[in-house]
């Protein structure tokens, strides 16, 4: 069967949960153009601020956008944030002090965030200024409840991290409802701990975020899934008001903190990628589950399976083949807009243990909303594959995976 049957048959079996993920684009579109308008965005907030970017009109109604949709008390949406780690370590910077308990429940977190924590040795980290880490594992792809009360009860944790997505492990993300159980039942046990949420690929993937489940504070990229591949870098921060200040002080100055940080002509492309994301995610989602249904029928083991619920746009594909991980992130680099003659390969990068293989040819270094994958170069071989700004372009990369990937 050549490639275009295949897709033809696999997306009449996906119609109706296509229909579904169309159902959840209007409910966020509609969330979205409500927030603009609530919010009184003008052509004014377009206009750029320099230096030390006071009074700027548009940063300040891009974090009243941001906070209406999440509903939360405040945000953080800064074109200074290079990245997810980034934004994520400067919210448990903001929030630890020299003594204090950061306890992550979802295993190890990702693997950039080794050397933030002190899992690996760094003189800058949290572990070097005398914070302390805990760590609690999942069990069977669900949070386990015994063992993270015991630690509760024994230890004054200050802050919980949950980690969404799942990294570059083997476990699933972390839907909503889970999310939604673990969070009352850590605020029943103790309501001061401060539960971050890092919802990196998981936003508009449903119609509800952590911070309508009660999580403190919520932490993600613009270069993901709220950018809608526009917006060229950044990060948010969204959640209660006074975490907010304190992320605010670290990012910037003390003293000066939201009042400050100019968006140097960033703020249309902000406002424009969020006002497209809800259509980019369900583009990358829908390219998603066709990845699993069409490497399934070609013999691979893939999670999530494409009738899986999904809570993030995350696609694995498990090959327990070395070779033919890095063949198939070469032919995603081939049907890619930019840099299509490249040939990627394995190699050493910044904040990795293992050497890694990305195949990422973005219109934005590092998008990972714009189809990309990888993955490192250890056992079982999984590569991770998310984004693809419109289903279209998605639906020719999975053909050229049909047509070229060595399925003897």
């Amino acid at each position: 069967m050549i490639a275009k049957d295949m897709i033809v048959e696999a997306e009449h079996e996906l119609a109706d949960i296509y229909k579904k993920i169309d159902d959840i684009e209007y409910a966020n579109s509609f969330k979205v153009l409500n927030a603009f308008r609530e919010c009184n965005v003008t052509e004014d907030v377009f206009n750029a601020t320099t230096g030390y970017g006071y009074n700027d009109i548009g940063r300040d109604a891009i974090e009243k956008v941001y906070s209406k949709i999440f509903e939360s008390e405040a945000s953080l949406v800064r074109s200074q944030f290079i990245s997810g780690t980034h934004a994520i370590s400067t919210a448990l910077w903001a929030c630890l002090r020299p003594g204090d308990i950061m306890l992550s429940i979802t295993g190890k977190p990702y693997d950039t965030l080794d050397e933030v924590i002190g899992l690996v040795d760094n003189p800058s980290s949290l572990i070097s200024f005398g914070i302390k880490y805990m760590q609690v594992d999942l069990i069977d792809n669900d949070f386990d409840y015994k063992n993270i009360e015991n630690v509760i009860k024994n230890n004054k944790i200050k802050l919980i991290e949950i980690q969404r997505s799942k990294g570059y492990s083997t476990r699933e993300s972390i839907d909503i409802n889970k999310l939604s159980k673990v969070i009352k039942f850590i605020k029943e046990l103790d309501s001061d701990i401060i539960i971050m949420i890092d919802n990196c690929y998981c936003e508009f993937v449903t119609d509800k975020e952590p911070t309508m489940c009660g999580a403190d504070i919520v932490v993600g990229s613009l270069i993901k899934n709220l950018g809608g591949g526009i917006a060229k870098n950044g990060g948010y921060i969204t959640g209660r008001a006074d975490l907010i200040e304190l992320c605010a002080a670290r990012v910037n100055v003390a003293g000066e903190g939201r009042e400050v940080g100019p968006s140097l002509g960033f703020n249309r492309d902000i406002l424009q990628g969020l006002f497209m994301a809800p259509s980019v995610v369900a583009s990358a989602l829908k390219t998603a589950i066709l990845t699993s249904y069409i490497m399934e029928k070609l013999g691979y083991k893939t999670s999530p399976r494409y009738n899986d619920e999904r809570a993030d746009i995350v696609q694995n594909i498990i090959f327990n083949d070395k070779d033919k991980l890095i063949k198939y992130c070469q032919i995603i680099q081939k049907s890619s807009p930019i840099d299509s003659n490249v040939v990627p390969i394995p190699w050493d990068m910044p904040g990795y243990t293992d050497q890694v293989i990305m195949a990422a040819g973005t219109f934005i270094q590092g998008s990972s909303i714009e189809l990309s994958c990888d993955g490192p170069i250890r056992p079982p071989y999984i590569a991770y594959q998310q984004g693809s700004l419109t289903y279209g372009y998605g639906r020719i990369a999975v053909m050229n995976i049909i047509n070229e990937l060595d399925n003897k």
